[in-house]
């Protein structure tokens, strides 16, 4: 559902559903080829969140060493591989993909700021985090309608 202004002066609106390919907001549906970008994109968010997920789980040696090289002790890497798969999990079902976002949004808040903390490299280290959030989002906002009513870019 979104708040779409009726007009007038006063401050009035309705309420009206806004579902996958409706324009109620002014904003054209989804493209099959900007959904098959979205879906890659997410598709490589998911791939590579799962690969880090699943490192931590198994405290694979290069996990263990990298963590605690940032400051984080043994007996929290489980539990960091844990909110990540979770995380990955709410953004790769559709019904719970922003909500998903948005927490991998956090994870990645995290990982920014231990970076920063132990003074790595600006573009290769620091932000990478950053980088997957674009993925993330911008996979999110060409495959999903609703986001795209909920923040249009206009021309």
């Amino acid at each position: 559902m979104a708040i779409v202004p009726t007009g007038g002066t006063m401050a009035t609106s309705t309420i009206t559903d806004v579902t996958p390919g409706s324009t109620a907001v002014g904003n054209p549906t989804v493209s099959k080829t900007q959904a098959r970008i979205g879906w890659v994109l997410s598709g490589l968010t998911i791939a590579f969140m799962l690969f880090d997920a699943a490192g931590k789980l198994a405290l694979e040696t290069h996990v263990i060493d990298a963590t605690t090289k940032i400051g984080y002790p043994l007996a929290a890497i489980r539990p960091i591989g844990l909110i990540a798969l979770l995380c990955t999990a709410l953004y790769a079902l559709p019904h719970t993909a922003v909500l998903g976002a948005v927490l991998l949004t956090g994870f990645y808040g995290g990982a920014v700021a231990s970076k920063i903390r132990i003074e790595d490299p600006l573009f290769s280290s620091i932000l990478f985090a950053v980088y997957m959030g674009l993925i993330a989002w911008g996979g999110l906002y060409l495959r999903d309608d609703r986001l795209r009513a909920l923040l249009p870019f206009r021309r």
